[in-house]
C-alpha cells in the first residue's frame, strides 16, 4: 500500500485521528507514524482542523476513584495519610526528579520548535426548525464546520422521534441550483461529515426526513424540518 499518496494518507490520518480506525489497523497505522512523514503531516493536520470542535465540550471532574487508581497503577499501593519510610513518598521524589528533567527538556526542544500557527475557530451554524413543515415533529440542530471545510459535525438539539422505515438526510443548500446530498446523519447524536469543500457554493444546510436508504432521487422528497443559513 504506497502511504505517500495523499488522498491515502489523508483518508487514514482522519479516521485515526477521529478514532473510527481500531483494531490491528489502528495498531499498524501507529507503527508506521515514525518511518512516513507523510502520515505524520496529514494527522498533524486534521488535529489542528478538529482540535476546535471539542471547545464546546465541557470539561469533567475526575472523581476521587481516578485518583486512587492512579497512584495504585503508579507506585503499586494507595496512598495513605502516614506514608511509610521508603514507600511511595521517596518514590514520589524520584518522579518529581524525573517531572524536573522533562520540563527542562521540554523547555530545551522549545527553543528548536516553532511555535504551530493558530488554529482558527469552528464556523458554527445553526439550523432550527422550519415553521413551514407540516405534519412532522420540528427539530433544530447545530453544525461545526472546520475553516478549510473538511469536517461538519451536526448535532441534535434534542433527540427527533422518527416513523419506522425513516431517516434524517443532510444537504447542502447553493444559492443556486440543486442541493447536494451530505449523507444521512443521526437522530439522536453527533455526526461528523468528511467531505472536501463543505462549504464551497453553499448557502445553507437543510436536513429533511427520507426513506431510511436515504432519498431515493438525490433531491429531498420528504419534508424539510431544519434550516440554518451561512452568513456572508
Amino acid at each position: 500500500m504506497d502511504y505517500a499518496r495523499p488522498a491515502l494518507a489523508d483518508r487514514l490520518a482522519a479516521e485515526y485521528t477521529l478514532g473510527t480506525l481500531r483494531g490491528r489497523a489502528r495498531r499498524r497505522f501507529e507503527a508506521l507514524l515514525p518511518a512516513h512523514a507523510a502520515l505524520r503531516s496529514a494527522v498533524a493536520g486534521w488535529q489542528a482542523r478538529l482540535a476546535p470542535l471539542a471547545d464546546a465540550v465541557a470539561p469533567v471532574q475526575p472523581s476521587a476513584a481516578v485518583w486512587t487508581r492512579l497512584e495504585r497503577s503508579l507506585f503499586g499501593t494507595e496512598r495513605t495519610n502516614a506514608p511509610a519510610p521508603g514507600g511511595w513518598w521517596r518514590r514520589l521524589g524520584l518522579w518529581q526528579g524525573l517531572t524536573a528533567f522533562a520540563t527542562v527538556a521540554a523547555l530545551s526542544l522549545a527553543l528548536v520548535v516553532s511555535q504551530p500557527p493558530p488554529v482558527a475557530p469552528p464556523i458554527v451554524i445553526v439550523l432550527n426548525a422550519n415553521a413551514d413543515a407540516v405534519g412532522v415533529q420540528p427539530a433544530s440542530f447545530v453544525a461545526s464546520v472546520t475553516p478549510d471545510g473538511r469536517a461538519l459535525v451536526l448535532r441534535p438539539v434534542g433527540p427527533v422521534t422518527l416513523d419506522a422505515g425513516r431517516a434524517l438526510e443532510l444537504w447542502s443548500v447553493p444559492g443556486t441550483g440543486a442541493p447536494r446530498s451530505l449523507g444521512l446523519v443521526s437522530a439522536e447524536e453527533a455526526t461528523t461529515v468528511l467531505r472536501a469543500q463543505l462549504l464551497d457554493n453553499t448557502a445553507a444546510f437543510a436536513v429533511s426526513i427520507e426513506p431510511s436508504g436515504g432519498s431515493p432521487t438525490g433531491a429531498p422528497t420528504g419534508p424539510i424540518v431544519s434550516v440554518g443559513k451561512l452568513d456572508t
